[in-house]
């Protein structure tokens, strides 16, 4: 006779399952890989390796300053040209990675960390916790989430850690919704119905089947959110409430660079671009992912 919880064997795989097979690196799994998500990898490696060791990848001292050698245009000695102490542009983008990632990292880590808190609380409550936190989420979304990172730098001051706090505030009731939004979708489906109807206890039905379900998302959420942090962080920068020079950060050399764009272009072209190229493929990467997630990949 067939047990009754044999006869869940319809509900849908998780990545504790088979389904996180399918994002091993496999010769199948590769053969389906576009060339541009490969590009965005080499991209992402780069950033990293500058990151993590970017005396590696430097060509000069990021901190030297060279009052002969002030405002030069890109060359062969000097990739990024120079900026108006006389130090290499390329190698400050370089150095400045680092902060750069861990602002993003930091900022992600800190927003996703909120909206887990607040989202599975609200789609895993009763109706009342969930109207309340709703209508707390809409009030903060109300307001443009740049604006919020604004408010707390202004008043708290432009350091890195209140720049991370800034930005991680900022972005939370977003991605709080989203999860919010996708832990009620998992707990109204059919499978999960059909656990209720079968007996099993909440408890166990939050942790195999609505939490991992719900949660498949996230990675995909995560890969985005770097980009889109950094960038924000950079927009606070640009606007001089970022990190003070001279730190060779990514929106700091912006914020550094705009008194000085009508007769040194590179000051201003080179680390947006820096910032551009990694946000891009880290967006490229997880739009990959979330095919994945969706289905629309062919393992």
């Amino acid at each position: 006779m067939t047990k009754p919880a044999d006869q869940l064997s319809v509900y849908p795989q998780t990545l504790v399952g088979d389904q996180f097979l399918r994002f091993l690196p496999s010769a199948d799994v590769l053969r389906t890989v576009p060339a541009t998500v490969y590009a965005a990898g080499a991209v992402v490696a780069f950033f990293l390796v500058a990151a993590v060791a970017p005396s590696l990848l430097q060509t000069h001292d990021p901190f030297r300053t060279d009052l002969y050698a002030t405002l030069q245009s890109p060359s062969l000695d000097h990739f990024f040209g120079t900026d108006q102490s006389g130090r290499d542009l390329y190698s400050r983008v370089v150095q400045g990675t680092g902060q750069s990632l861990a602002i993003g990292l930091g900022a992600i880590g800190l927003s996703i960390g909120i909206a887990l808190l607040v989202g599975v609380t609200a789609g895993l409550a009763g109706r009342r916790t969930d109207a309340a936190l709703s209508r707390f989420l809409d009030v903060l979304l109300a307001f443009p989430n740049l604006f919020l990172a604004l408010l707390f730098v202004a008043v708290f001051g432009a350091t890195t850690t209140t720049l991370i706090v800034s930005v991680g505030l900022g972005c939370a009731p977003g991605y709080a919704r989203l999860i919010r939004g996708q832990f009620l979708v998992v707990r109204n489906s059919g499978y999960v119905e059909a656990a209720r109807a079968l007996g099993h206890p909440y408890g166990r039905i939050v942790r195999q089947h609505i939490f991992p379900n719900a949660m498949r998302p996230l990675i995909v959420m995560i890969t985005m959110g770097v980009g889109q942090t950094i960038v924000w962080a950079s927009s606070l920068a640009f606007l001089g409430l970022g990190v003070a020079p001279p730190s060779p950060e990514w929106g700091a050399l912006l914020d550094a660079g705009r008194n000085y764009v009508t007769v040194a272009w590179w000051l201003e072209v080179m680390p947006g671009f820096a910032i551009i190229l990694f946000a891009l493929s880290v967006t490229v990467i997880g739009q990959h992912l979330q095919d994945r997630l969706e289905g629309r990949v062919n393992p």
